[in-house]
């Protein structure tokens, strides 16, 4: 179960979110797929869109829904850690660019991974998951609940 207000995933039949406190309520119905129901962000769509969406295209899109988003902190960690982690990786990648060969070699397996972690971070979201990267998820995480 879902908290309406933080997005926090709560295990069924708990009356109040473990982290926001916020009470929970009567459980909504799974829908007919079975997914699990979400709470909406500011932007009207469900959480688990607009954090699939915050990857989109890997930090522009988190930048956009960082700026947009005002009550979702699934949504939020999604966007803060598309940026961080994709904002590095890009940033090491058009360094590692101007390196002759083991910076190219260096480069092309950067790019390898920003693609594995681009569809991973897709999926997790678009499932309602909030699966951290190291290092970037603990970041993305306290920056999503300032």
């Amino acid at each position: 179960m879902f908290c309406s207000k933080c997005g926090t995933e709560n295990p069924e039949g708990t009356n109040f979110c473990s982290k926001c406190g916020t009470g929970l309520g009567v459980a909504a119905k799974p829908t007919e797929d079975g997914a699990k129901p979400e709470a909406e962000s500011s932007t009207g769509m469900s959480a688990n869109i607009a954090g699939l969406l915050c990857y989109l295209f890997t930090w522009i899109t988190g930048i956009v829904f960082v700026v947009i988003e005002k009550k979702s902190t699934f949504v939020k960690f999604h966007a803060w850690q598309s940026i961080m982690t994709f904002g590095v990786l890009t940033v090491a990648l058009l360094i590692l660019t101007w390196i002759p060969f083991i910076g190219w070699i260096l480069s092309i397996l950067i790019w390898i991974l920003m693609v594995v972690l681009w569809i991973i971070l897709l999926i997790q979201a678009g499932t309602g998951k909030m699966w951290k990267v190291p290092g970037a998820g603990d970041w993305a995480e306290k920056m999503a609940n300032k």
